[in-house]
C-alpha cells in the first residue's frame, strides 16, 4: 500500500549505531548460531524474534501528534512481548493503578515462598507442573494460615507474583505475594491479627505446612506418570530412588519469610509493582558485550551492604547467556500473577467495598500517583501524544478513529 507524500517523507530512520546496550542487540548479534546450534520452542522462537525486531522497520512503525500543538512525532512499533525488557512499563503502570483502586487502609506484608534449589533442574522439563503447584501450595499455606483462629480466623486476600530467575539468571522459582494485614471471617465481620505489627504468621510453621503440600503434590504429579526426567535424572523414573530423592527435599529448609509491613497501603503496591512485570534481565543491568562475552550486573545477598546486598560484575558466554534467559520463557497463557482470597477475581470489588464500609473511620491517604493519561508532548509540554496512525509489519494502515472523528481533514494532513 503507497502512503501519502506527507507520510512517507517522515518515515523513521534507522536505528542508529550505539547507544546503551540491549538484550535485543545480544540476539540479533549472537541468535542465529544459537538457534542454529540448540532445539528450542516454539514458544521460545517466538520471543527471540519478536525480542530481536522490538522497535524496528521490521515490525512497522506509528504516528503520534499532540492533541494541543498538533505536533507529529514517528516511532517504531513495540513488540509487546511480555518478556521484552522494553515493553514492561506501560504495562505496569495500569496494573499498580488498578490495584491502589482495589487498596484497603490497612498494613499490608510482603512475603515470599522459595522452592530448593535441588529441585530446580527437573522444574526445568516440568515448568508447567512445578509453577502451578508452587502457585497452588503457598496460596493454600496462606489461606490455612489465614483461616485458623489460633492465627487469625478469617478469609485474607493477597496478590501472588511468579518469578522463575535469580540475579545470576540461574532458575530460581520464588513466589512474592502482598498479604492483607486482616481478613473477613464467617459472619462478615473484619478481624486483625493477634501479633498486629510484628508478623503475619509464624514462618517456620509457614515453611513446614508449605513444604508438606508441595511434597505430596509433587508425589501424586509423580505416580500420575506426568513428571519428565532428563538423562541425568533418568534413574528417578524408579521408585526408590525417587522417594529417597523426595526425603532428601524434605530435609532441606525451604524458605519463605515476611517483611514487616510498609508505612502505608501505597507504598507495598508500589513495591510490589516492581516485581510485577520484570523480565529475567533488564537492559540496564547490561554493562558490555565484546569478543562473544556479556558482562552485566546482578544483586548478591550474601554480601549484604547496607541495602541488605551488594552489586556485582558477572561474565558469561553469550551463548550461555541466551540459553540462561530462554530458560525463564513462560508457556502460552500461563498467568504469572494472580490474586486470592477476598482479592481473588469475581469477588474481590464486591468485598472491597464492604470492608471500605467497615474501616470507614480510619484515615485513607488518596493515592499520590496519577493516571496514566498519555506521553506528554515534547514540544509544548501542555498536550498528551495521541495516535494518527499505525502502519503495521506487513504495510496494514490503520488510522485513529479518535482522530478521524475529531477532524475533517484527511488524517494523513498534519499541516
Amino acid at each position: 500500500m503507497r502512503l501519502p507524500a506527507a507520510i512517507e517523507k517522515k518515515r523513521p530512520p534507522s536505528k542508529a549505531n550505539g547507544g546503551p546496550l540491549e538484550v535485543a542487540d545480544i540476539f540479533r548479534q549472537y541468535g542465529p548460531e544459537f538457534r542454529a546450534n540448540h532445539s528450542l520452542s516454539k514458544k521460545q522462537h517466538s520471543v527471540m524474534f519478536d525480542i530481536e525486531r522490538c522497535r524496528t522497520a521490521e515490525l512497522g512503525y506509528h504516528v503520534d501528534v499532540c492533541s494541543e500543538c498538533g505536533y507529529t512525532e514517528h516511532a517504531y512499533n513495540s513488540c509487546h512481548n511480555r518478556h521484552c525488557p522494553k515493553c514492561q512499563g506501560i504495562t505496569q503502570h495500569k496494573w499498580v493503578k488498578a490495584r491502589l483502586n482495589d487498596i484497603l487502609p490497612i498494613p499490608y506484608y510482603h512475603a515470599v515462598f522459595t522452592l530448593p534449589h535441588k529441585i530446580f533442574p527437573i522444574s526445568l522439563y516440568n515448568k508447567v507442573i512445578f509453577c502451578e503447584l508452587l502457585f497452588e501450595c503457598a496460596a493454600q499455606t496462606l489461606l490455612q494460615f489465614g483461616k485458623d483462629p489460633r492465627h487469625l480466623g478469617a478469609l485474607i486476600g493477597f496478590y501472588g507474583i511468579l518469578h522463575t530467575w535469580g540475579g545470576k539468571l540461574w532458575q530460581h522459582l520464588h513466589l512474592h505475594f502482598i498479604v492483607t494485614d486482616g481478613g473477613l471471617d464467617e459472619k462478615g465481620k473484619w478481624v486483625e491479627p493477634k501479633y498486629k505489627g510484628k508478623f503475619l504468621f509464624p514462618v517456620c510453621a509457614l515453611s513446614q505446612v508449605f513444604r508438606g503440600k508441595f511434597i505430596e503434590g509433587l508425589k501424586s504429579a509423580y505416580y500420575k506418570g506426568k513428571l519428565m526426567f532428563p538423562d541425568e535424572f533418568s534413574h528417578l523414573k524408579e521408585p526408590q530412588l525417587f522417594e529417597a530423592w523426595i526425603d532428601e527435599l524434605i530435609a532441606r529448609d525451604w524458605v519463605v519469610f515476611t517483611k514487616p509491613p510498609f508505612l502505608s497501603p501505597e507504598e507495598v503496591v508500589k513495591y510490589i509493582g516492581r516485581y510485577t512485570h520484570r523480565v529475567a534481565i533488564s537492559n540496564n543491568r547490561l554493562i558490555s558485550i565484546k569478543d562473544g562475552q556479556v558482562r552485566f550486573r546482578y544483586k548478591n545477598y550474601k554480601k549484604k551492604g547496607f541495602k541488605g546486598y551488594s552489586w556485582e560484575e558477572m561474565t558469561l558466554p553469550a551463548e550461555e547467556f541466551i540459553r540462561r534467559f530462554l530458560m525463564h520463557i513462560l508457556p502460552e497463557g500461563f498467568h504469572r500473577i494472580r490474586h486470592f482470597g477476598f482479592l481473588a477475581n469475581g469477588r474481590c470489588k464486591t468485598a472491597v467495598k464492604k470492608i471500605r464500609e467497615m474501616l470507614a473511620p480510619r484515615e485513607h491517604k488518596p493515592s499520590d500517583l496519577k493516571d496514566f493519561a498519555g506521553i506528554p508532548c515534547p514540544v509544548c509540554k501542555k498536550g498528551i501524544m495521541t495516535p494518527l496512525l499505525t502502519v503495521h509489519r506487513f504495510g496494514t494502515l490503520v488510522f485513529s478513529a479518535s482522530r478521524l472523528l475529531c477532524s475533517s481533514k484527511p488524517a494523513w494532513d498534519t499541516s
